[in-house]
């Protein structure tokens, strides 16, 4: 059996690879396609641009977080009724989590689907010397398949056209298309106000105009063929599968969806949906009030930070969640949500927003990046969603820094394992129904904990009656 499927990867970050996804995904749909959108890698903001332009939720594909069989499953079962998957790379081809194999790379991704790369190379200031680059790329893993190239800004069609020769004659694959440096258009909202902006459909025009850019320069077509390979054989792990039919009384998660509060992988949700939990979204910045009749909340990361003052001034929003945490409604925040449940978000200027209060101390936001990387998770005593022998996967990315009142009041929720070694991380509340903190889980890497979650869940309903 074969499928159609390509992985857009670069040389390096900033060379255009999501703007030469986005526009291909546009154009394929238009020309009347399936387009799967996925990305490698733990990134939450293009997967939402992939999402809007084809119709289908995108999703992440991640080598280092997910075992090589689940990572099968998650393109097989998003890709099943597509035609085509178009699968946006993460940084370089090469780069993951160690400087000395492919291992979380999109080059490891491309091997494990056996999917054909398409190498995107900013060819500004150069000539012959891009088919030099092209060829030490195909040279560091001769087992990576590099189908064909894309020029970014080039100068003219003059300069592609020494590209395209050199690239062709010393490399041996197709240069199928170029875009100026005058052509690039600059994502709009890449970071804040992202969701409500596609939610109203103000971003089809950059879609069209990005797809209309793409298709004059770009050689469809040649992709289209390029992109037939093998299928993917994916194992059936069950990992998605429904545990049983719905409950009569299925347990209520409420999940904070909205600007602020949006960095969700799609399969924590599925996961949490196969365990036989209904899932209800709210949005805190919009003012609504935590749900009645839930069992258990998810706060997820994003950009609380950006719209403090309006969370600070939601009064009963605030006492809302308040009110069910402290009843002991089973809760896990993430990053965003973390920093929503201190006692308040401190901006660069010394502004202080009042936040929850759940959480004994406040986040104080920097200019520069605080953490970024990678964290293997194991539970501390009394963690309801993760034991100590446990070992969940998940990555970290933020701005800000948590100030604790004091290290005496602080109880630990994990140990986190990364470059920087190991060290007690996160925020567990004496009453071990909270668990809170910077690191972003992949349910999928450690999945008894969405059991523990949604088994918790039915206690506290149970409390209820």
């Amino acid at each position: 059996m074969t499928v159609r499927k390509i992985v857009i990867a670069g040389t390096g970050s900033g060379v255009g690879k999501t703007t030469l996804t986005i526009g291909l995904m546009a154009a394929l749909k238009r020309a009347g396609h399936r387009v799967q959108g996925f990305k490698c890698g733990p990134d939450y903001i293009d997967p939402t641009y992939h999402t809007a332009v084809t119709g289908r939720v995108s999703r992440n594909l991640d080598s280092y977080m997910l075992t090589h069989e689940t990572v099968k499953e998650v393109y097989a079962r998003a890709s099943r009724d597509a035609d085509i998957s178009v699968i946006e790379g993460v940084m370089g081809l090469y780069d993951g989590k160690n400087a000395t194999d492919n291992v979380g790379s999109s080059a490891e991704i491309s091997l494990l689907l056996e999917a054909p790369v398409l190498l995107v190379i900013n060819c500004q200031s150069m000539a012959r010397s891009v088919a030099a680059i092209v060829k030490g790329f195909q040279c560091l893993d001769p087992r990576v398949r590099i189908a064909g190239v894309i020029a970014n800004k080039v100068g003219s069609e003059g300069h592609y056209r020494i590209v395209r020769d050199a690239v062709e004659q010393e490399c041996g694959v197709p240069v199928v298309g170029y875009l100026k440096r005058e052509d690039e258009i600059e994502i709009p909202e890449r970071h804040l106000g992202l969701i409500p902006s596609i939610e109203r459909g103000q971003l089809q025009p950059f879609f069209d105009r990005l797809g209309d850019l793409i298709s004059s320069t770009i050689d469809i077509n040649k992709i289209w063929e390029l992109a037939e390979s093998a299928g993917v054989e994916a194992p059936e792990t069950g990992l998605f599968r429904s545990r049983g039919g719905k409950p009569i009384r299925p347990v209520r998660i409420a999940v904070a969806k909205d600007a602020a509060f949006n960095f969700y992988y799609q399969e924590n949700i599925e996961l949490l949906e196969a365990h036989g939990a209904d899932i209800v979204y709210f949005s805190p910045l919009a003012g609504e009030r935590l749900p009645g009749n839930v069992h258990g909340l998810y706060l997820g990361g994003g950009f609380p930070e950006e719209f403090a003052e309006t969370l600070a001034a939601g009064e009963a929003v605030k006492q809302s969640i308040r009110q069910a945490v402290e009843s002991g409604i089973p809760t896990l925040a993430e990053c965003g949500g973390y920093m929503y449940l201190t006692q308040a978000i401190e901006d660069t200027s010394g502004r202080r927003y009042p936040m929850l209060g759940l959480v004994p101390g406040f986040v104080r936001m920097q200019k520069k990046l605080a953490a970024l990387g990678y964290r293997e998770v194991s539970g501390t005593e009394g963690n309801f969603l993760l034991g100590t022998s446990d070992m969940a996967k998940g990555h970290e990315f933020h701005y800000s820094a948590y100030v604790p009142d004091s290290e005496e009041n602080t109880t630990y929720a994990y140990e986190t394992s990364g470059r920087q070694g190991k060290k007690q991380d996160g925020y567990r509340n004496e009453e071990g129904n909270l668990i809170a903190g910077y690191v972003h889980f992949h349910f999928a890497s450690e999945p008894a904990m969405v059991g523990r979650w949604v088994a918790r869940c039915q206690a506290y309903q149970g409390e209820g009656d």
